[in-house]
């Protein structure tokens, strides 16, 4: 096209009407040219190009009426800048569909998602050392794939969103879906699930560059970037009733104890609790704590560190402890090998031809939800019906941030972000350092000194 295209004077209406009825071209590069069809009745716009991936033939698209009366924008009749755009849009496109296809089947949102969700299903499951499904591939499932009928529940059909190609979506899909999604979503779920959707997206940008639209970070980016809170209405992470104080924890512990020893748990639910209570760890971290982590001999406890984020973190967190907490893990320890998983607890199986249950062996917590029965009875006798056990990492970090410590410190010990701190634990920072701010105070007003009458002139 580059050597035979012979350009013609289009740019303008005024142009356009000196030319006789036919075809003119006006170059777009080298492979592209905008085009304007003078008939009759008036002129129209088209688009033609090269399509290399068929040979040396061309393919061309309607792009629209020609405004042939003056060069101003006017509803439903093109300009020659405005057709030219528009066709520069239509070859981009089908050049990038040109390429998606030569380079094999077309990426889908759904293919992206499902590759992600297999990932995290084999993760979860590799960790957990059985079969899960994954919290992700729950919450895509149900949001993007869609899912059947299971049981009582209805099935859930899949969103738009699923069927649209790698190299077509645009930003507005991405915020079309989003606004989609149910009022009644929680925050923090719908979070985790752009998130999720996100790392699907960046997943398959990553394994095909080479088939999909260098723009598309980008596109993802923004389409599924944080919404900005007013921060008149933003919520606290840790609400006033999951802040226990130092009394109250020590109750939540008693209660854990009387409960451990009536429903027979061998001491495995008190010393869980005690470790969550010490040390404000996560459930996760405290399972895959070994024996060797307590080290009594320097007072602390190695947290391992939570498999949150992108990795480079250090393998574990030193968490000083008192006396008391070493005690009460001391039956955990004594006789164990450094390597054993230091917090287990009995598992059972039904009696064969029978309704009772017998032990089947000690194995490492596997699930918070292995929690969740045992704590109802515990919060209970305690008084304290609303705590929940992540309360307790709460009160760690609250306890840190009210004792002084350096927020980096408290973020570290805690295997978080100072940004996380700051953000959900801000009205704990500023009542931490209210007695610091007072000390600071410093007399400002200067003394009125007309006012003082000298005592030796009233002598």
């Amino acid at each position: 096209m580059a050597k035979t295209l012979k350009e013609a004077p289009i740019t303008t209406a005024s142009a356009r009407s000196k030319l006789a009825a036919g075809e003119y071209p006006r170059r777009l590069d080298a492979d592209a040219a905008v085009w304007y069809r003078k008939g009759k009745r008036g002129g129209v716009w088209f688009a033609r190009w090269r399509n290399r991936g068929q040979g040396a033939n061309y393919l061309q698209s309607s792009v629209g009426p020609a405004n042939d009366v003056n060069d101003k924008p006017t509803d439903g009749l093109l300009t020659f800048p405005q057709a030219e755009t528009l066709a520069r849009q239509i070859v981009a496109q089908a050049r990038q569909e040109a390429k998606a296809a030569a380079a094999g089947p077309a990426l889908t949102v759904r293919g992206a998602v499902e590759t992600y969700v297999a990932e995290r299903d084999a993760r979860d499951s590799r960790r957990k050392g059985r079969a899960v499904r994954s919290d992700a591939g729950q919450r895509l499932g149900r949001y993007v794939l869609g899912q059947d009928k299971r049981g009582r529940q209805e099935a859930i059909p899949a969103a738009p969103l699923a069927s649209v190609t790698l190299h077509m979506l645009k930003e507005s899909d991405l915020l079309t879906w989003r606004k989609g999604l149910p009022e009644e979503l929680k925050g923090s779920t719908e979070q985790r699930l752009i998130n999720d959707l996100k790392a699907a997206l960046n997943g398959a940008y990553a394994a095909n560059r080479e088939k999909v639209d260098p723009t598309l970070p980008a596109i993802i980016k923004h389409g599924l970037k944080a919404e900005n809170q007013d921060s008149d209405d933003a919520v606290p992470l840790a609400r006033d009733n999951q802040i226990l104080t130092t009394a109250q924890v020590g109750m939540v512990i008693s209660a854990a104890r009387e409960i451990d020893a009536e429903q027979e748990w061998d001491g495995d639910l008190f010393r869980f609790v005690v470790v969550l209570a010490a040390t404000g760890a996560r459930f996760s971290q405290i399972a895959r704590m070994k024996v060797g982590d307590v080290q009594r001999a320097q007072g602390r406890l190695m947290i391992p560190s939570s498999r949150k984020g992108r990795g480079g973190k250090i393998a574990s967190v030193a968490y000083p402890v008192g006396k008391d907490t070493l005690d009460a893990l001391l039956p955990a320890t004594a006789g164990r090998r450094n390597d054993e998983i230091l917090l287990e607890r009995w598992r059972s199986k039904q009696v064969p031809g029978s309704i009772g249950w017998e032990r089947a062996g000690r194995a490492p917590w596997k699930s918070p939800s292995e929690l969740q029965r045992p704590w109802n009875d515990v919060r209970q006798r305690a008084g304290m019906p609303a705590v929940i056990p992540y309360g307790l990492r709460h009160s760690s970090i609250v306890r840190g941030i009210r004792a002084n410590l350096p927020i980096r410190l408290v973020a570290a010990l805690h295997d978080t972000s100072v940004q996380m701190i700051e953000r959900h634990y801000g009205r704990w920072i500023v009542d931490g350092l209210e007695d610091l701010a007072a000390a600071a105070v410093v007399p400002l007003v200067p003394t009125d000194e007309s006012n003082v009458v000298s005592m030796r002139g009233a002598l």
